[in-house]
């Protein structure tokens, strides 16, 4: 039995790959919850596929030290309704960037339900600690148009465990995708600041209307794959 055991435990270790190495490891967290409705959902990944495939979001990719980053998109609503729209993907250039976004218009809605941010921080956590990729940087881009949590952990129990991992949490407060200008009511950015985002640099960039939202995603990407910050109107780190 011994050397059967040890010829398999040969097998098992000869064949494990390594992890790949890449620059960041990223996970988008995009809002799926009751207040976005599927036009708004639609919406919302047509804006991220154009800004991965953007050219200067390429090239922030191919200018980094390993040429290529590993990324995810999720959407969140409910605690434990958490959904894969595109699993990891190494993304090193304009093919991979078009595969990506291709991809993402692909798979039906499946997160529904009230806001568990909490939970969503804790299931891009997993993510990141549980793949096969090893980023210098490993971030979580979280989107939303409230800060409520309804269900499961709460925000500062699945901001901790984040930050734990070493977890950099960068926000995007979508303060409106269906009208011109900011609502009057509260101030969503700031509650960003204070209990969502986190960790070296993080920081919070804004989209408050269907015109700056690809903009804003772009400028984002641009950011968190360079390792750099926008300017100190829209920047918080903790």
């Amino acid at each position: 039995m011994r050397p059967i055991l040890t010829a398999l435990f040969c097998l098992a270790t000869a064949t494990a790959a390594p992890a790949q190495d890449v620059e960041v490891e990223l996970v988008l967290l995009a809002d799926a919850s009751g207040s976005i409705d599927p036009d708004e959902i639609a919406f919302q990944r047509s804006g991220y596929a154009d800004a991965i495939t953007d050219p200067r979001v390429v090239e922030a990719i191919t200018l980094t030290a390993y040429g290529r980053i590993a990324v995810t998109y999720v959407e969140w609503a409910s605690a434990g309704t958490e959904d894969v729209v595109v699993p990891w993907t190494i993304v090193d250039g304009p093919d991979t960037a078009a595969a990506f976004a291709d991809a993402l218009s692909g798979p039906p809605r499946r997160a529904f339900g009230r806001n568990s941010i909490g939970s969503a921080l804790m299931f891009g956590t997993r993510l990141i600690e549980e793949n096969d990729f090893e980023g210098w940087r490993k971030v979580i881009d979280f989107s939303g148009d409230s800060a409520n949590n309804w269900n499961g952990p709460s925000i500062a129990e699945g901001r901790q465990a984040a930050l734990d991992a070493g977890i950099v949490i960068n926000g995007l407060p979508i303060l409106c995708l269906t009208c011109s200008g900011r609502p009057q009511s509260g101030d969503l950015e700031e509650i960003y600041r204070q209990r969502i985002i986190g960790g070296p640099g993080s920081f919070v960039v804004t989209a408050d209307g269907s015109q700056s939202f690809a903009d804003a995603v772009r400028r984002k990407l641009i950011l968190e794959i360079g390792g750099t910050r926008p300017g100190p109107r829209r920047t918080a780190a903790r």
